[in-house]
């Protein structure tokens, strides 16, 4: 069945839309995020996608998940909202979207990380000081810089 967001690029085609989109930032016992590389755009992002209509926004990030990551989310803790024009983006695709993100943090999940789907080609568990934002999609920049900020420890000099 065609998702929503499919039905409504018919009617509008690349014109900007508000994208109503969960995600989830696994982070392993060790304090590693576990990041997809995309097939898209070759950059790499946590998990999430657009919610359905009628979807609970937490029902949407723990289906993300299973599609993308092959991983079942046990509890969820709500994170940041990213929005603005920092989390503008144009697909490669051309389709353009002004994102409402709603992230969630995720330490209490089942399974082997696996690519589920064709949405990413590669995952891998980083250490937050290894993720550069140049590595990452430009409209989830913004949470991870605030992930780094908030769960961080500055080495003092």
């Amino acid at each position: 069945m065609p998702s929503y967001i499919q039905e409504l690029r018919k009617a509008v085609g690349h014109r900007t839309i508000i994208h109503c989109a969960a995600s989830i930032i696994v982070v392993d016992p060790a304090g590693r995020l576990l990041l997809g590389l995309r097939a898209d755009n070759n950059t790499w992002c946590y998990s999430g996608g657009a919610v359905e209509i009628d979807e609970k926004v937490e029902d949407c990030a723990r289906r993300e998940l299973k599609e993308e990551m092959g991983l079942e989310a046990g509890s969820l803790e709500l994170f940041i909202i990213n929005s603005g024009p920092e989390a503008h983006y144009v697909y490669p695709n051309g389709d353009e979207v002004s994102n409402v993100e709603i992230v969630y943090i995720c330490r209490d999940y089942k399974g082997r990380p696996e690519c589920a789907d064709k949405e990413m080609k590669a995952l891998e568990y980083f250490y937050p000081e290894e993720i550069s934002l140049e590595m990452v999609c430009p409209p989830v920049r913004p949470v991870i810089e605030r992930y780094k900020s908030q769960f961080c420890k500055q080495e003092q000099r």
